[in-house]
């Protein structure tokens, strides 16, 4: 093998590509023409090794996780990052140090792409000043010698790196691989506020306009969603804009984009916009995208404007529908894991919290500064037995109701059995605890019923299902001299 003449006949058209992705395809053809091994240029692109060009193979990854590329993407991440895959590619981009695999089967970092792949040669492609572009792969199936073609595919490596330099570098980021990145990053958002955080930062890198906002109908009226961390000062402008005009002109514009669909600028002067948008106008812009998010009874608009005057090309607008679209499918589903949340740890009944976040609570109890608040039912029983188990319902969550009025704020009532409820409640001193009891047994009689109400304050080093078996013990105490009433376990 004359391996100067596979270095020229690669570089030789290399000063003609006018375009990175034509310089490594036109490399990866040329030295094709030498060698039977796999071949596959990856580089750089945004937080990834993404292949660029490579021979026929039956399966090529298109992409290949990097410590290196992730860490320096400068890109804010809803969740910590969990370290890539370890693969001979990423290792090599990491280290900036070649690789000579003489058997692959030994080397616990390797990607398989065919099965008869015994040894793998890779090495760094770097710019003129050092810097890291990406790599140059090869694969064999059979004999080769290692260190020749180690110290050709690094020529080749340096030569190709040296025109992707002068050419600006990797290939920039698609608009349709900044989407995927986008719906990957919500869909592993955890909150709701993570997650429009991402969606409005998604529209904007995807759009390439300066500002996002997102409006979404409410259980009571339409609100803005979550401000990212640094908006654009047009963003800020119609943030401030759109809360002065209020809750009726959010309505009309998230009407609007449901009954018509979605509506861009032509990016033309003197067409004055319809008066939905002037808070937008009054604000600066000038161009603006206006997409419906979710269903049009409760979903919302995704608007994405610009100071400039423009003229958004309907690819852009189609992509930003489908951000919207998948934004909406991930909001939908953190609703609906918070609702099913919601209903494991409440009671269906009384939508009191049980057990579960009840045994919780008290577990965090503040010794000399929480109260428990043990509190049982008078004559359930007669109730169940003489009316049904309906009417005994009703009572139980009329009698809820009225307790949770009883309580102050943040002091908190749980349903720990039929028709048993605790109070766990935050006080300076035991008589305010039994100042507050005495309120729910008032607020019982209100209701037709009475209640029998045992207090106990934790002790110190006391486990909490002893300081609730004495506000138990308090509580029959007042059963057993005529219920109606409140008792405070002894100190």
């Amino acid at each position: 093998m004359d391996h100067e003449r596979v270095v020229r006949d690669v570089t030789v058209r290399l000063p003609m590509a006018s375009t990175a992705l034509e310089a490594c395809q036109w490399t990866v053809a040329a030295l094709a023409r030498h060698t039977p091994a796999t071949i596959s240029i990856l580089l750089q692109v945004h937080d990834r090794l993404r292949c660029v060009a490579a021979t026929g193979a039956w399966q090529v990854f298109s992409t290949v996780p990097s410590k290196t590329a992730g860490d320096n993407s400068g890109s804010a991440r809803l969740t910590p990052r969990r370290d890539p895959e370890p693969s001979i590619v990423g290792r090599v981009y990491d280290s900036g140090e070649p690789a000579t695999v003489p058997d692959v089967t030994a080397d616990p970092d390797y990607l398989p792409v065919r099965p008869d792949v015994t040894a793998e040669i890779c090495v760094p492609v770097r710019d003129r000043a050092g810097q890291p572009l990406g790599v140059l792969d090869l694969q064999w199936s059979g004999p080769v010698e290692t260190d020749r073609w180690r110290a050709t595919a690094q020529r080749l490596a340096d030569r190709l790196g040296t025109r992707l330099g002068a050419l600006g570098g990797p290939p920039a980021e698609s608009r349709s691989e900044k989407l995927l990145r986008h719906t990957a990053a919500m869909t592993t958002a955890p909150t709701d506020w993570d997650l429009m955080t991402a969606a409005i930062g998604a529209a904007r890198d995807v759009s390439a306009l300066s500002a996002a906002v997102l409006i979404l109908a409410g259980p009571r009226e339409p609100r803005l969603g979550a401000p990212t961390g640094t908006p654009d000062a047009l963003e800020g402008r119609i943030r401030a804009e759109l809360a002065e005009a209020g809750p009726a002109a959010l309505a009309r514009m998230i009407d609007r984009a449901h009954r018509h669909g979605s509506a861009y600028t032509l990016g033309e002067e003197g067409h004055p916009p319809t008066e939905d948008y002037l808070p937008l106008t009054r604000a600066g812009a000038r161009t603006l995208v206006a997409v419906p998010v979710g269903p049009p009874d409760g979903g919302g608009v995704l608007l994405v404007a610009d100071e400039r005057l423009l003229r958004p090309d309907p690819t852009t607008v189609n992509l930003i529908e489908l951000l919207a679209g998948q934004a909406w499918i991930c909001l939908d589903r953190l609703r609906t894991l918070a609702q099913l949340r919601e209903q494991a740890s409440s009671d269906p009944l009384t939508g009191l919290r049980h057990t579960g976040p009840f045994g919780q609570r008290i577990a965090s109890a503040t010794p000399g500064r929480t109260a428990l608040l043990a509190i049982d039912v008078d004559g359930f029983k007669d109730v169940n037995d003489t009316y049904g188990h309906q009417a005994g319902d009703r009572l139980l969550v009329g009698l809820a109701r009225a307790l949770e009025g009883a309580l102050r704020q943040g002091d908190e009532l749980y349903r720990t059995g039929g028709d048993e409820f605790v109070a766990v409640i935050e006080v300076s001193r035991p008589e305010e605890a039994v100042r507050i009891a005495e309120r729910l047994t008032d607020a019982a009689r209100r209701t037709g019923r009475t209640i029998s109400v045992g207090v106990a304050l934790p002790r110190p080093g006391e486990t909490p299902e002893r300081t609730l078996r004495r506000a138990d013990q308090a509580l029959y105490a007042v059963k057993r001299h005529g219920r109606d009433g409140v008792h405070l376990s002894a100190a």
